[in-house]
């Protein structure tokens, strides 16, 4: 049997007893992601493999960002995804997708703040916050200096990457610090003209197995 070109055809992928169907914003839906990824992935594939069946524009979009979130790479920058970044400037505006024409559902107004890219689509980066909050930006509101937030009560900045060291200063919860360099379990971060090594387990913005200088 062959399918009408003029007649719509939806495609369903189901993982395990739900159908996948959108990707969310908040931190419980975040979870659902990489499944969301094999999903339309699985979808894709079905829908090219039936004759005549024409996709929609968000159908292959949703297949672009599905493949960048499944794999290791982004299919535009060839850089690792996940990945994090930060604002670039006083403000950014967050997007429904990747394109001028979607809603603005969020703007972020702190300058330098983490942000962690999970998807791109052509000048498009799909970010999240420490929330799990997020959406699509366009790649020029995003800058590669790295940042991170501190994520407990009080953090000391130590001479060096030992919990005995001298504390040389300490950090509240929701501080942006500039990370200089990361290896093991440990960052050096600065801010302002404060300097010293802090926990990975501390921040938000460093994956626990990453290291650079």
């Amino acid at each position: 049997m062959t399918a009408s070109t003029s007649t719509p055809v939806t495609v369903k992928a189901k993982c395990g007893e739900k159908t996948v169907v959108a990707m969310g914003r908040r931190g419980r839906d975040r979870q659902k992601m990489n499944r969301f990824a094999l999903c339309a992935i699985l979808a894709a594939t079905f829908a090219a493999s039936v004759p005549g069946v024409a996709r929609a524009d968000g159908a292959t979009q949703a297949a672009e960002v599905a493949a960048s979130v499944a794999g290791s790479r982004g299919p535009v920058t060839n850089l690792p995804l996940p990945r994090f970044v930060s604002l670039k400037g006083s403000e950014g505006k967050v997007r429904r997708g990747p394109g001028q024409s979607h809603r603005v559902d969020w703007v972020f107004t702190r300058p330098g703040m983490p942000l962690r890219i999970t998807a791109e689509h052509e000048n498009w980066r799909r970010v999240e916050d420490p929330e799990g909050a997020g959406g699509w930006m366009h790649y020029t509101l995003l800058s590669g200096v790295r940042t991170a937030l501190v994520v407990e009560d009080l953090v000391d900045l130590l001479a060096k990457p030992d919990p005995r060291a001298m504390i040389e200063a300490r950090a509240e919860a929701g501080v942006v610090v500039r990370l200089l360099e990361c290896g093991g379990d440990w960052c050096r971060v600065s801010r302002d003209r404060l300097r010293g090594w802090v926990p990975k387990t501390a921040l938000w913005g460093v994956e626990a197995d990453e290291s650079f200088r």
